[in-house]
Formats: C-alpha cells, structure tokens, sequence
C-alpha cells in the first residue's frame, strides 16, 4: 500500500462538496459534475427488482409455509 493517493481522502462526517460550476479554478481538488449528479436512470435494475423481490418473498414464503411442515 505504498502506492496510496495521499490527496483523496474522504470523511463521512463531513458534507460533501458541491457540484463543480468552475473546474479551472479548482481543478487540484475538483468536485462532482453536473453530469454525475444528475444522471438519468433509464436502464437501470430497480424497475426490475421491485417487482422480483416481493414476488420471490411470497414464492418463498408459501414454500416455507406450506411445504416444510
């Protein structure tokens, strides 16, 4: 671990920066784009998951209620 960025640090107690409107200015210690931040979410896996995950629990919860005993 001899390799470590000695100028990346993050607490979690402390606020995060804000989003960068001026890169030049700081560009040593830049904070988040606006693209970052505001980045759509068109393909993600949540519309998928909120479907399969109470489906799974109630598949699982007949087996374990009906077949287990």
């Amino acid at each position: 671990m001899d390799n470590a960025d000695v100028k990346h640090s993050e607490d979690p107690l402390k606020p995060h920066k804000p989003i960068e409107t001026n890169y030049s200015k700081h560009q040593d210690d830049p904070g988040p784009s606006p693209q970052a931040v505001h980045e759509q979410d068109k393909n993600g896996a949540a519309p998928v998951l909120k479907w399969i995950i109470p489906i799974l629990v109630v598949a699982l919860l007949i087996y374990w209620l009906f077949f287990k005993g």
